[in-house]
């Protein structure tokens, strides 16, 4: 018995190992083909490869669904797909969008590293709009977050002012997806496939008009101008194609871990992240620059763990606690998929 249970826990164990994996090679791999395309490929259109992403999304989450049946279908009334599936695809497309634009005028080690900023958008859009009140925990590990922020935005040697807004704007966003996400999708218990099945259609409506009348002209004129045309959108279809991957990767990951490993393995991500695209396009990052990125990392693990131990707390003994300290959690799940 006691060797089937060994056997149990080591195959779950390398279940969740390559579950990480996969996850991190997805989300890599996406960031580093997108700076590529607005770099290399000299795609600068970003509203253009969202909506690449979208579409392939939208039929990705079709197959899975529909075809391969790897998710039930969650089913949601007509009126709610307007009044609760829409807002949330709105902000979620500027979420997308706005990493898209960043990722063309800032490296990906300073794009990934301000993106690690929403805990800390997060905490205080709650308190500042929705009144929300947290233990000085929550507060306290915040500080390292902000600090290595600031450290690595004043120390980035290929700031840039536009790159930088869009990226911090983009947390908003993901912030407001979030909590959104609690008010809007009460009642709802979307997995990450659902929840691109229905946003990914509306995402796509949302955001064709706008590309095409922003940028229809000058991708127009790439296609008459650049050289290899067959090639540069085999890695833009591509890249989408892998975007809605790295969704179906996320429902894994969620799945074969336990949350404070999901939190670990995410900060851990983004170093990874950082490092691959370092090698790749040889941006310049100073010693206070990787310090600042190292500390907003551990920032972000001391948070999500505070948030682990107070999440603990209040299911241990709900009733123990007053009522102003069981709004101390922000609202987000020990768990959050982040699409």
């Amino acid at each position: 018995m006691e060797d089937g249970d060994k056997a149990a826990a080591g195959l779950g164990t390398l279940r969740a190992v390559l579950a990480i994996l996969q996850w991190w090679g997805f989300n890599v791999t996406v960031i580093i083909m997108n700076k590529w395309i607005f770099q290399k490929l000299d795609f600068k259109f970003p509203l253009t490869v969202s909506c690449v992403h979208f579409i392939c999304s939208s039929i990705g989450a079709y197959v899975a669904i529909h075809v391969l049946k790897a998710k039930p279908l969650i089913e949601v009334e007509p009126e709610d797909r307007w009044k609760r599936i829409f807002p949330m695809s709105f902000v979620f497309c500027i979420n997308i969008v706005l990493g898209n634009v960043s990722l063309r005028y800032i490296p990906v080690s300073f794009m990934q590293t301000i993106k690690s900023f929403t805990p800390a958008t997060t905490v205080i859009l709650q308190w500042l709009v929705w009144s929300k009140h947290f233990e000085w925990r929550i507060w306290a590990s915040l500080v390292p977050i902000v600090g290595g922020i600031l450290l690595t935005s004043v120390t980035e040697l290929s700031f840039n002012i536009f790159g930088f807004c869009a990226a911090m704007i983009g947390c908003l966003a993901t912030s407001t997806k979030t909590i959104l996400a609690e008010s809007l999708l009460h009642g709802y218990k979307f997995d990450s496939i659902n929840t691109v099945y229905y946003m990914a259609p509306f995402a796509t409506m949302t955001l064709a008009l706008p590309a095409m009348l922003l940028e229809g002209g000058g991708v127009i004129n790439w296609f008459y101008t650049h050289n290899s045309v067959v090639p540069a959108l085999i890695i833009i279809l591509g890249s989408g194609v892998l975007a809605f991957c790295l969704n179906f990767s996320i429902f894994y990951v969620i799945h074969s871990t336990t949350a404070v490993t999901f939190n670990v393995a995410g900060n851990l991500k983004v170093a990874v992240a950082v490092l691959v695209s370092w090698l790749i396009f040889r941006n310049p990052i100073s010693a206070m620059n990787a310090i600042g990125c190292g500390i907003t990392l551990v920032g972000c693990t001391f948070y999500g763990y505070v948030r682990h131990l107070i999440s603990q707390q209040q299911a241990a003994a709900p009733g123990n606690l007053p009522r102003n300290q069981m709004e101390m959690l922000p609202l987000v799940d020990d768990k959050q998929e982040k699409l």
